[in-house]
């Protein structure tokens, strides 16, 4: 029960990462508010039980992300964890055939988002005298990904936020870090149909190191480390969670579809 007493706001919880994340976080004693731009979240919700609570909210929306957190805080009174894992890649293209719609899309989402989030998050936080906040990044912002330059910028803008933030709140009992996960099965491929692990027909994924997709519970455990009190000495780390990716990819995997960073 390594999060028993706390008040976990999960973002993106209506499947994949976010979904394993809320389920971890509730199993470990938290309270979750489950936050998703889809009624999904609320379904993670209610499946999860008394423990937890769903909010329809869209992170790239200001006010959306003041109402999330008056949920959280009318629903269990206090936030003390944000995992800020709301995500949108935009697709695999090179720089030339991206859009300005999917450049905004893209960081509206995955920044300004982040953003949003950790403002109100913070200011929930000081409140209380504290917290932990884990940004699920992703290895594609810490190294280059052929063809994902629009999604890898906006998470690199994540990873200098995590690091800003941890400096800027040390002093306050807040601690911010990231998770990088690297190719990750989501179950989500393509995003209209649901797998609970990759069909006949999916390759294994050349260039990673350890030679398979990751799943969506491995990034679970990584955030459950950061946003317990056993990470209580450790802010502004980026943790990679990517089979070795971001120190020995060789670039082969590059055309591979149906991976997530978030």
């Amino acid at each position: 029960m390594r999060l028993d007493g706390k008040v976990a706001v999960v973002t993106g919880a209506g499947s994949g990462i976010g979904k394993a994340i809320a389920q971890r976080f509730a199993a470990e004693g938290a309270k979750v508010v489950c936050a998703g731009i889809t009624g999904r979240s609320t379904e993670v919700a209610a499946g999860i039980g008394e423990a937890a609570v769903g909010v329809q909210a869209d992170v790239s929306e200001e006010d959306d992300v003041r109402r999330m957190f008056r949920t959280a805080e009318k629903a269990f009174g206090r936030v003390d964890v944000l995992v800020n894992n709301a995500g949108f890649g935009g697709g695999l293209l090179p720089l030339h055939e991206q859009t300005t719609q999917t450049w905004d899309r893209v960081h509206g989402v995955n920044l300004r988002g982040v953003f949003f989030c950790m403002k109100y998050g913070i200011l929930a936080m000081r409140e209380t005298g504290g917290g932990s906040i884990v940004n699920v990044s992703s290895a594609t912002g810490v190294i280059g990904w052929k063809h994902h330059g629009v999604y890898g910028a906006a998470k690199a803008g994540v990873n200098q936020l995590t690091k800003a933030a941890a400096l800027d709140y040390a002093g306050e009992n807040i601690r911010v870090n990231a998770v990088c996960p690297g190719t990750v099965w989501t179950g989500l491929v393509p995003m209209s149909s649901e797998f609970p692990e990759p069909p006949p027909g999916i390759p294994r994924v050349p260039g990673i190191p350890m030679d398979r997709w990751g799943s969506s519970d491995e990034i679970a455990a990584a955030a459950l480390f950061l946003a317990s009190d056993e990470a209580s000495y450790v802010t502004g780390t980026l943790m990679p969670v990517d089979g070795g990716y971001s120190v020995g990819f060789s670039g082969l995997g590059a055309e591979i579809t149906g991976a997530s960073g978030t």
